[in-house]
């Protein structure tokens, strides 16, 4: 495969015009039923991804191309088991592999409209759950809209980190961003690694270890801060490179939502649902984790007083470190991944916990692309949200493990807070333009 992988590359190189149909027949085939499950397409998507970051096409439209390759496999998929309903079990390779449809039919029908959005990054099961939703008779109208929202955090896990490996590669960046880098995403690394783990063999204290992982982290950036000054520096000139008027849109959308009056409401509003419905151990919970961020938010940026980047034309007067976006945003949906993934196994939890990562990443890297905060700002908020969020599990489990929330609670506390952030983002995204334009 490295060779036949190599010459495909070099190609490409030679024939930048048709890397934007390499990325979209890449992405559609890793989508696409029973293909996706032949073709190496996480590699290729890197690889393509890497090519098109080296200055052969921007972010937006990659991540466009990709976003649309997906939702087209998922559409395609979804007919061919609209079409064939049982039948499709006689197609070629799952005549002899009855295995690859039968994981996705089981995890379909266990969890339902979830396993589209959560299966979507669990490798063997996305180019087969579109097509077992058709055998099943989903709704398209249902399916479609699902699809179209998992469709775009994935096209963000899966080509950004290329992308931008890309973009760094080209561009001249300081002296000693290479090692830095290497440091920092080695740390998280090896945390992220020894998390998943210890969750998956169901350790004791599973939660204990994030919790102490995340703050040893964090305690090493808030000293080691003025010695991360290349990766800063070098991150700033890598975004700050590639801005367009449709990524600022799409940036100013996001850092909306992480405001902190607005997280405030937020999390009020999740608490209140939750004692509503009298579920008092996951408000408890969910009001320490978003409380308590909160509160060690504002103590460390007071106490560090670090200064913003000089980028927006109306600097920010309050000081950068940790970031409240990151740290209110993570906060928040890592809260939500916690509740989702209660009585569900270890891989469900971790992929809810997955998930929950995108739209919080999302809103901290609008921080780093609007210039309002340094890399190591929001990755320290990161950190600090992951670290309360794990002990505050950890306190509230001491004796007894918290229970799944009833499916009418779900349904009470989702539209509840989309609607939410649908009126924050018509009445303030006007003003939020103005004040984040160049």
């Amino acid at each position: 495969m490295g060779q036949w992988l190599d010459s495909v590359t070099g190609w490409l190189t030679v024939n930048p015009q048709w890397l934007a149909a390499a990325i979209f027949l890449v992405a559609f085939v890793e989508c696409l039923a029973i293909a996706g499950l032949i073709v190496p397409g996480t590699v290729l998507l890197f690889t393509v991804a890497v090519l098109a970051g080296s200055g052969a096409l921007p972010l937006s439209e990659t991540l466009l191309l990709g976003f649309l390759a997906g939702v087209l496999g998922d559409v395609v998929s979804y007919f061919l088991g609209r079409h064939f309903h049982q039948n499709i079990r006689r197609l070629p390779g799952l005549r002899h592999h009855p295995e690859w449809i039968a994981g996705a039919e089981t995890y379909f029908q266990r969890y339902g409209i979830a396993s589209l959005l959560v299966g979507r990054f669990i490798g063997p099961l996305r180019p087969m759950l579109p097509m077992v939703a058709g055998m099943c008779d989903m709704p398209f109208p249902r399916f479609i809209a699902v699809s179209l929202l998992a469709g775009a955090g994935w096209s963000v896990a899966y080509l950004l980190p290329g992308w931008a490996t890309g973009a760094a590669i080209r561009l001249p960046l300081p002296e000693g961003f290479w090692p830095q880098a290497g440091i920092v995403v080695g740390s998280i690394a090896v945390m992220v690694g020894l998390s998943a783990t210890s969750s998956l063999r169901q350790h004791r204290r599973a939660t204990a270890l994030i919790a102490g992982m995340s703050c040893l982290i964090l305690v090493a950036l808030f000293i080691g801060f003025p010695h991360l000054s290349a990766l800063d520096q070098g991150v700033m000139t890598l975004v700050q490179e590639h801005r367009s008027p449709m990524l600022d849109e799409v940036a100013v959308v996001f850092t909306l939502i992480g405001e902190f009056r607005n997280m405030l409401l937020f999390s009020a509003l999740l608490t209140a649902l939750l004692l509503l419905m009298r579920q008092w151990r996951p408000a408890l919970f969910a009001a320490s984790t978003l409380l308590c961020t909160a509160l060690a938010n504002t103590a460390t940026k007071q106490l560090f007083a670090r200064m913003r980047p000089e980028v927006l034309s109306d600097p920010l007067t309050s000081y950068s470190m940790p970031s409240g976006h990151a740290s209110g945003s993570f906060a928040l949906f890592l809260t939500l991944a916690v509740l989702a993934g209660r009585g569900q196994p270890p891989r469900m939890r971790l992929t809810w916990l997955l998930v929950a990562c995108l739209p919080a990443m999302a809103i901290a890297l609008s921080r780093v692309y609007l210039g309002a905060h340094w890399p190591t700002d929001v990755m320290a908020g990161a950190m600090l949200a992951a670290c309360v969020c794990a002990a505050s599990l950890w306190l509230v489990q001491r004796k007894e493990p918290l229970n799944a929330l009833p499916p009418r609670v779900w349904w009470l506390v989702l539209p509840a807070l989309v609607a939410l952030f649908g009126f924050f983002v018509l009445r303030h995204l006007p003003h939020t333009m103005l004040r984040y334009a160049y």
